[in-house]
């Protein structure tokens, strides 16, 4: 399958590049500041060779892009989500819940999370960004879970 390298360069209204016959040095060395991103070119291997025509991500006024998303959650500070005990739920229903709600939750660690919950009224499911904390509180309350979230600097950790 045919490739074709894209460069994104970012150069100053003054910025001059008029590299010498034989030098590679200016452009090993600009290398490293280049976002170098390979793309299949469409039709390839089928008589084409044309190039898909560019996507263009324009930003949303009031909308942040999954990037600064991924960045703030890895900067914001952690929560603990926290589940409950009750008289209503069965341990079986509770394990089958944490399974599907918390991302990689497997058996041993969800039945571990029941019976610590069961025995001392609350149990920390898993500590998180607060977004996320957010999203598992609700969701695990959605399937008829008690559940809340707390700062994790909060509380003796």
């Amino acid at each position: 399958m045919a490739t074709a390298i894209c460069c994104r360069v970012s150069l100053s209204a003054n910025h001059i590049f008029h590299p010498k016959p034989g030098d590679k040095s200016h452009i090993q060395k600009q290398w490293a500041s280049w976002n170098v991103m390979a793309m299949p070119i469409a039709g390839a291997g089928k008589g084409g060779g044309l190039l898909d025509k560019p996507v263009i991500e324009k930003a949303t006024p009031g909308r942040q892009s999954e990037f600064d998303l991924r960045k703030s959650r890895k900067t914001s500070p952690p929560y603990r989500v926290l589940l409950h005990n009750d008289n209503f739920n069965k341990r079986e229903y509770v394990v089958q819940v944490l399974m599907k709600v918390i991302p990689g939750m497997t058996l041993d660690i969800a039945v571990n999370i029941m019976q610590e919950a069961h025995h001392n009224g609350l149990s920390v499911v898993i500590i998180c960004a607060q977004v996320d904390a957010e999203e598992h509180c609700t969701q695990l309350r959605g399937n008829g879970l008690l559940s809340s979230i707390e700062p994790a600097s909060g509380g003796g950790c």
